[in-house]
């Protein structure tokens, strides 16, 4: 049985878009312990209004494969994206 401390109840997974990457955006994954005003919860999970706004209607996708784990994105509204998929512009 695994026991979980108060502090993990606390934690959020933080899903964010920010500035950079090779074709313009990247996505951003993390832990947090807080919230802040423009965020917006999901469950466990909290996304800022801003990357909500970017990232309205995508599909995300944990994958294990023999090359590691990662994170996958399908967002309708990327018109273009580079070949590590994390990065994509709109």
């Amino acid at each position: 049985e695994k026991i979980i401390n108060e502090d993990q109840l606390k934690k959020f997974f933080r899903i964010s878009v920010k500035g950079g990457g090779c074709s313009g955006f990247k996505y951003d994954f993390s832990f947090d312990d807080k919230t802040n005003d423009e965020d917006i919860i999901f469950g466990k999970t909290v996304i800022d209004k801003a990357s909500l706004d970017i990232i309205t209607g995508s599909v995300i996708d944990f994958k294990k494969e023999m090359i590691g784990e990662s994170f996958v994105i399908d967002n309708p509204k990327a018109s273009s994206s580079c070949g590590c998929g994390l990065s994509f512009s709109v």
